[in-house]
């Protein structure tokens, strides 16, 4: 193998604060540049007859000054960087000449060969800026940038430097729908600071084997109808664990506060005088449905979506819906933990108005490897559920956006 005869490039950080940068050309590489270059405090100077919406938009805004003209020699005047970002070599190749003779340093999107500076990958984190150079390799550059990025964000790579302090408390952590992909880096970080893991089996369980050793891991699964952990138990070990000195991390699926009794654990560390965060979640009412090809809304079909716990069904004492009005909405109705109770929500939406072929698709084990969806209507999902034996955890969608989804299902036309 030759070696690249190239010389590595020298990295040094530049200090743009209250200084100018001139960058010439108003198109898609300036749109992606000048933003990182106003977040280091750079006054850009753009000079270019066209610029992209969002540029003007700076310019209007007063973040940057928009000279509407082709580059001219002398623009370089003041100038202690510049990027020559047209899509017209010759007009990059007087920039960069000019700024050659200024001794400026000059980046140019076309041709990285005679550039005298190289734009690197970058990214931030906690006060570290990566910065990635691949000798003009830049998707090579920005895939390595991105896996330390996110290695830092996940707390899979460590920052010996780090001077942050260990702080005991609880953070309650909503953990998706269940695929993995599907967290926050929110939700990856603070996996990846803890010390304790208190779980259920909603949670996506995959992220669970990323856990160092000495972790402590607490199941507190609570079974449909099987045994379960009681919440104040729940709420119990959080807080003793955080008196103990320990970092706690309740890992819950789906979003915190959408069904999954997270204000009421905040609520028992306020009480005890434990530090307590929240990390939200992606909600498994939107995003089931909509992974599973299911809109919640669409235009023309549906202006508004309710999303119901079924938990209890109709008619129970202690229920706080209101299913008669919810019969008479015409919108999309999205029901949780409602797979015991479905028989009887359907039947009491026909009794108070909605029609019984109203579409249905029950979507089980949402983006998990064991998703599927069944589709159906008010009128025939009981019998639907139990022929397809309709298991928890189901997300339940009831209304006109499932045809949508499926018109051959309901034999109307894909609008």
């Amino acid at each position: 193998m030759h070696a690249d005869p190239t010389p590595a490039p020298y990295p040094v950080a530049l200090q743009l604060q209250g200084r100018q940068v001139l960058v010439v050309g108003g198109g898609h590489v300036a749109q992606r540049r000048v933003p990182g270059l106003l977040g280091s405090g750079a006054v850009v100077r753009l000079v270019s007859p066209e610029v992209t919406p969002a540029l003007e938009g700076m310019a209007t805004g007063g973040e940057i000054t928009w000279e509407q003209r082709r580059y001219a020699p002398g623009d370089l005047e003041g100038a202690w960087y510049v990027i020559a970002a047209t899509d017209d070599p010759a007009a990059n190749a007087a920039v960069s000449e000019e700024a050659e003779a200024l001794r400026v340093f000059c980046v140019r999107a076309d041709d990285a060969s005679q550039a005298s500076a190289w734009t690197p990958a970058t990214g931030r984190h906690e006060g570290l800026t990566v910065a990635v150079v691949a000798n003009r390799e830049p998707r090579r550059s920005a895939a390595l940038r991105d896996r330390i990025i996110a290695g830092l964000r996940d707390g899979l790579l460590r920052d010996p430097g780090s001077t942050a302090p260990h702080e005991a408390g609880v953070v309650l952590v909503g953990g998706g729908p269940g695929d993995p992909d599907l967290v926050t880096v929110a939700a990856r970080r603070a996996l990846g600071e803890a010390d304790v893991v208190v779980t259920d089996r909603l949670a996506p369980r995959a992220l669970l084997d990323e856990l160092p050793a000495d972790v402590e891991l607490i199941d507190v699964t609570k079974l449909p109808r099987g045994r379960a952990a009681a919440q104040e138990a729940i709420n119990q070990v959080i807080v003793d664990r955080a008196r103990a000195g320990k970092r706690v991390v309740r890992f819950k699926g789906g979003d915190n506060y959408v069904f999954g009794r997270g204000y009421e654990e905040l609520l028992a560390c306020a009480e005890a005088g434990v530090p307590c965060q929240v990390i939200p979640g992606i909600t498994s009412a939107i995003s089931v449905p909509a992974l599973a090809g299911i809109p919640v809304t669409h235009r023309g079909v549906a202006h508004e979506f309710t999303v119901i716990s079924g938990h209890l069904p109709p008619g129970h004492p202690e229920s706080l819906v209101q299913w008669d009005a919810v019969a008479r909405m015409r919108g999309t109705v999205v029901l949780l933990m409602a797979v015991q109770n479905l028989p009887r929500i359907a039947a009491v939406l026909i009794a108070g108005g909605r029609p019984s072929d109203t579409p249905v698709a029950i979507v089980c084990d949402g983006t998990m490897p064991t998703e599927r969806t069944v589709w159906s209507t008010l009128g025939t999902v009981e019998v639907d559920a139990e022929r397809h034996e309709v298991r928890p955890p189901a997300i339940v969608v009831v209304g006109d956006v499932v045809a949508v989804a499926n018109p051959a299902a309901y034999d109307v036309g894909a609008g």
